[in-house]
């Protein structure tokens, strides 16, 4: 009966949500703006609310499916919480891919170049098509040993590897959706992902508590039907993106008979793109690291830090629709020869977000401990967990900086500046640091040392970006 009730909360929710976001973009979003043009913080928020909005419900998403999961206890959060660090995998190479997409794409609708923007298009699925078989193969045959490589133990492996084999086989659904919404952002158009993207997260919403529990006609399939819910709501999500494209509804006009491979383009994409794979790669090598020095103190610690870890996200999520914003704003004004306007939009954007940034950090200091109690009552977790919240909410504001200034870069056609940051303050920086107060001060060592490498790249970024060497990248 509990269970029913929050499926309907749920689903109340996502389509007031829907509804709501909707009617604030409708009169502002229906016409395409020139976004080398008029006021930069509207072109702002003409990109990132809609990201924003996707995101959001998206991460509500994560948070219910972390709620729902939780009540199956410890080592269901554990599975899910492991496996969630090995999906960084899958879109370590959907946004190498995208990062390559979005930096031409803009570029090319700058310049009004649209024919070469429907090469980009084209040659985009037809890599993530490749990496979609590559990585479903992969993650099905190799979870069980990556996860007894970070640690896991016992149910925790038996979980994990029932979730991610699902995961994997339908990775193809992660590639295209991504691949496709992120093609209209880079023309300007973040509506049509945004529709899109919210109906399949609220579906999302709805059926992964009929999965997981067996409510009404659904079979209970614990762990497993989390996984199986974000396959069918993303494949949904796919094929309405794909309709988009093929119906001739977007800015592209793409047929399947011009569907042939370009390898001229497709090195362009990949040369930009692999270093924006790289990035997130080492990003994700870094948390593999970092898991497996957490799973060094026990279950109920990979549970606490599970739950950090997706909080931490979401105070991550509007900054991604900002980031993207910034990105698409560099690229097109770099497109349009408007370097200096590309270089007001990052900054711009940068001074939204950390306001954005202050409201969660303080939130999160005073009522750590209640939400942490939202997932999980263990009083434990909640100490633990509580720890981890409170000081990792003191670098968000670094953290913001960070992240628009990187994909400010990627934006620009530059993606090695922010893959060697990257790399320097998540492996040589983060991993020494967190190994050696861990020694120290135990749990609150290895939070600590996430803040100080936060500080770092946070620095490091801005300052490198405020030097100016990306606008004159040729791409």
């Amino acid at each position: 009966m509990c269970h029913g009730r929050i499926v309907v909360c749920a689903g109340t929710y996502s389509v007031l949500l829907l509804l709501i976001f909707i009617s604030m973009l409708k009169r502002t979003m229906q016409i395409r703006r020139n976004l080398t043009e008029g006021s930069i913080v509207k072109n702002i928020w003409h990109l990132a609310l809609p990201t924003i909005a996707t995101s959001a419900l998206w991460d509500l998403f994560n948070i219910v499916d972390m709620i729902f999961v939780g009540k199956l206890g410890p080592p269901a959060i554990a599975a899910v919480s492991m496996c969630g660090i090995m999906m960084g995998i899958i879109f370590t190479i959907a946004i190498g891919i995208t990062t390559g997409s979005v930096a031409l794409i803009a570029r090319f609708f700058g310049a009004n170049d649209h024919e070469n923007a429907d090469k980009v298009v084209i040659q985009t699925l037809i890599l993530a098509i490749a990496a979609s078989i590559i990585m479903g193969v992969s993650g099905y045959f190799f979870v069980t040993p990556l996860l007894r490589l970070l640690g896991a133990k016992g149910e925790v492996i038996v979980l994990g590897s029932h979730y991610f084999k699902i995961i994997s086989l339908g990775s193809f659904t992660i590639f295209i959706t991504f691949s496709l919404a992120t093609a209209l952002r880079g023309a300007g158009d973040a509506v049509t992902p945004m529709k899109v993207l919210l109906f399949s997260t609220a579906l999302n919403i709805i059926l992964d508590p009929l999965l997981i529990f067996g409510i009404w006609i659904f079979p209970r399939m614990g762990v497993a039907g989390s996984a199986v819910a974000t396959i069918i709501a993303r494949a949904i999500g796919m094929v309405l993106l794909l309709t988009v494209f093929l119906k001739g509804h977007s800015h592209f006009h793409i047929r399947l008979k011009t569907m042939s491979i370009d390898f001229t383009m497709l090195r362009r994409i990949v040369k930009i793109g692999s270093f924006g794979s790289l990035q997130v790669f080492l990003r994700n090598i870094s948390m593999l690291l970092l898991l497996r020095i957490v799973a060094h103190f026990g279950t109920i610690t990979i549970a606490a830090y599970g739950i950090g870890i997706r909080l931490r996200l979401a105070t991550m999520m509007p900054g991604f629709g900002f980031a993207q914003a910034s990105a698409i704003l560099v690229g097109q004004n770099l497109g349009a020869h408007k370097p200096d306007r590309a270089s007001q939009s990052t900054w711009a954007t940068v001074g939204l977000y950390e306001i954005i940034m202050v409201f969660f950090a303080l939130s999160l200091v005073v009522f750590a401990p209640r939400v942490v109690a939202v997932f999980n009552t263990d009083p434990d977790v909640i100490r633990i967990g509580t720890q981890f919240i409170r000081i990792f909410s003191l670098t968000l504001v670094f953290l913001a900086l960070s992240l628009v200034t990187g994909r400010s870069f990627s934006g620009a056609g530059d993606t090695i500046s922010p893959m060697v940051i990257t790399g320097f303050s998540l492996l040589c920086f983060q991993i020494p640091v967190v190994l050696f107060l861990s020694k120290l001060f135990a749990t609150q060592g290895i939070w600590y040392g996430i803040a100080l490498s936060d500080i770092v790249q946070g620095v490091i970024m801005a300052a490198w970006f405020l030097k100016g060497k990306w606008k004159e990248k040729k791409i």
